[in-house]
């Protein structure tokens, strides 16, 4: 092993990158590297354990010719490490990168690295249930059509959603029709509280989580050793089409079991977790346990980078401390929703209790802080995990970290104010950019610091500095340029994959500008048409532009005939209010299919629809007039390390 160790630094030293990594950089990865416990094989063995084969062809492609998934994409991955990389998150990409179907036990087969996630299939007495379908149905078809090859053409009997994330269900109808689901056909079995969840989560902040989302996980950004290396839990979020099919049962409470096509199933309900829905569940008879995307190959987030609620850590720990006394003794295996399962019962309790011990230590440990007075910012700065869960491969920041995680926690309980009033009323981005380099006495001197701290390999106060120009006058190019090449050298040297993307991408866009092509998530049919209207009109409420209304006033009743619904809207000082079932006195009423009601609003064509009969108004047409204008379109690519 020890030569491995030596093998593997000197490989990381002379390797060369046509990227500039400068000596600091290299001496950081190369610090790091010597501090890995690299006599800890475990997931070398259980990431390529039971694999049968991989898929024939380069790619998975949409029916109009468009990329869904690139197999081809990770090739680069070499054992010789790149010095653009961190050398713990090298080793994590190329455990990551094996794709393909495992066997995972005599009746139990995983599908990974066609998608972030995992698609785990079970054999039943007479077909498959399947958990976690992927995030779009060509790279789920195409996992399914692999299984089959080895398992037979059997028919999926069930759908198990493990939480209401879309990488678990959005590939839904690549591996059942949604005509056998309303036959009866099949199941499709999901926590409570699914179906809220899924569609709303990031409906009211949609847009600005997605934007968000570009920077967390390299959208954009080519795979490779200058590029994306990975999300840390998975490879990348796949490019097909998102479906969802709704459950037919969902489980309530802890304790609940299913007997699916021989298949016997106890459940565990792990509400406000990883997922505001979530569980996780035990196959008895085959002493497998599926720990859902509470458990995985990585530290994970208690408040994601694109934006969310913020989780909660001590129950994350606590509903992990009840798995282990419910099935620890009972688990031979266990899958997740990510990354390579864990073999043998010694090795699942170990998991379990140190993964668990990971979380808990960061809740108590920030939270005693808290409580004698540090701030977020302070306690991330001291909060790191003792070196006997640290130097567990999965207890490490690939996805989540320890310095953002204490920060989520202090968050959770305190909010963002640390109680100094200096921080109170503080000044708004540019005004305090110009200040502070008035202060400086003008932004020749700003640069000179900054390039003072990037000469001495001193990347957080450079990039903070820099940031303050760029904030006075985002038209410094010598700035832009040298806060690039800032975040760069920070990418390089990041163990956290979506740490490198945030900073790749920014680095990108401070060189080139924000995207200029249409952005943003496009939402399926079948999303929409899931999204209940309550939330759709909230939508709407946060998208309405104060000024634009001025002293107007609009009062009007909505009906949708299809769906039998109906609203009472009114709309004045710059709020719009909305009750179900209620009719506003003396006004004018909408019907419409739903979908035009929305097609019309958002292209403000509301008129051209009542010309077509699309859309009827009766009442008072003349009082809706303008009403289309005082909504904001928000712009899907708004500026973030720039003005």
């Amino acid at each position: 092993m020890r030569v491995l160790f030596v093998a593997l630094i000197g490989a990381f030293l002379s390797t060369s990158a046509t990227a500039q990594v400068t000596d600091a950089t290299r001496t950081a990865n190369a610090e790091l590297a010597q501090s890995l416990n690299w006599a800890d094989v475990e997931d070398e063995d259980f990431a390529q354990r039971g694999f049968i084969a991989g898929w024939d062809q380069p790619q998975i492609r949409t029916a109009d010719g468009r990329v869904a998934w690139d197999f081809t994409a990770y090739n680069f991955l070499t054992p010789d490490v790149s010095e653009t990389v961190n050398p713990s998150l090298w080793r994590q990409a190329r455990l990551l990168a094996r794709a393909g179907l495992f066997q995972v036990s005599d009746r139990v087969y995983q599908v990974r690295g066609f998608d972030i996630s995992n698609m785990t299939i079970v054999v039943g007495d007479t077909g498959l249930i399947v958990i976690d379908p992927l995030t779009t149905r060509e790279p789920a078809a195409a996992a399914l059509a692999l299984a089959r090859r080895t398992i037979g053409d059997r028919p999926v009997i069930a759908v198990i959603y493990t939480h209401s994330h879309a990488d678990h269900f959005g590939g839904v109808a690549g591996v059942v029709d949604a005509a056998d689901v309303t036959a009866g056909r099949v199941q499709i079995i999901a926590p409570e509280g699914f179906m809220e969840h899924a569609v709303t989560e990031n409906v009211i902040a949609g847009n600005a989580m997605s934007r968000r989302a570009q920077y967390q996980f390299g959208v954009g950004l080519p795979a490779g050793p200058e590029g994306q290396m990975t999300s840390g839990i998975g490879l990348r979020i796949s490019t097909g089409n998102i479906s969802l099919i709704p459950p037919t049962r969902t489980i309530a409470r802890t304790g609940e079991m299913l007997t699916i096509d021989g298949v016997r199933i106890e459940f565990q309900v792990t509400p406000e977790t990883e997922a505001p829905s979530e569980m996780n569940f035990f196959f008895p008879d085959l002493g497998v346990l599926c720990l859902s995307e509470n458990a995985n190959a990585s530290m994970h987030n208690i408040l994601t980078p694109r934006g969310a609620l913020v989780r909660d850590a001590k129950a994350w720990a606590d509903y992990l401390t009840e798995s282990l006394r419910l099935y620890g003794d009972r688990t031979q295996i266990m899958v997740t929703s990510h990354a390579w399962p864990r073999f043998g019962n010694d090795r699942v309790r170990d998991f379990i209790s140190a993964h668990r011990d990971a979380y808990k230590y960061l809740h108590d440990q920030t939270v005693r802080l808290m409580n004698s007075g540090y701030t977020d910012r302070e306690i991330s700065e001291q909060v790191r995990l003792p070196d006997a869960l640290a130097r567990r491969w999965f207890n490490r920041g690939y996805y989540g970290t320890m310095m953002h995680n204490s920060r989520a926690v202090y968050q959770r309980y305190m909010g963002w104010y640390d109680a100094n009033p200096a921080n109170l009323y503080p000044l708004a981005p540019e005004e305090e950019g110009a200040r502070f380099v008035r202060a400086m006495g003008g932004e020749a001197n700003v640069l000179a610091e900054g390039q003072r701290a990037f000469n001495e390999g001193d990347y957080r106060w450079a990039a903070r500095v820099l940031n303050q120009l760029i904030f006075a006058n985002p038209n410094n190019r010598d700035a832009r340029t040298l806060l690039a090449n800032t975040h760069r050298q920070m990418a390089y040297q990041a163990e956290s994959a979506i740490w490198r993307n945030m900073y790749l991408v920014a680095a990108r866009e401070l060189e080139s500008g924000p995207p200029q092509t249409p952005g943003g998530v496009t939402q399926s049919a079948a999303l929409v048409a899931a999204t209940p209207t309550s939330y759709i009109l909230d939508l709407l409420a946060v998208r309405l532009n104060p000024e634009r209304l001025g002293t107007r006033r609009y009062a009007f009743n909505l009906v949708f005939p299809e769906r039998n619904e109906s609203f009472g809207v009114t709309i004045a000082n710059g709020v719009l209010v909305h009750e179900s079932g209620v009719t506003v006195a003396d006004a004018p009423t909408i019907t419409a299919p739903r979908a035009a009601f929305l097609q019309a609003m958002a292209t403000q064509s509301m008129r051209q629809a009542v010309l077509s009969g699309s859309i009827r108004i009766t009442g008072n047409r003349r009082s809706l007039e303008g009403l289309g204008e005082v909504f904001d379109t928000p712009d899907p690519n708004f500026a973030i390390v720039t003005p």
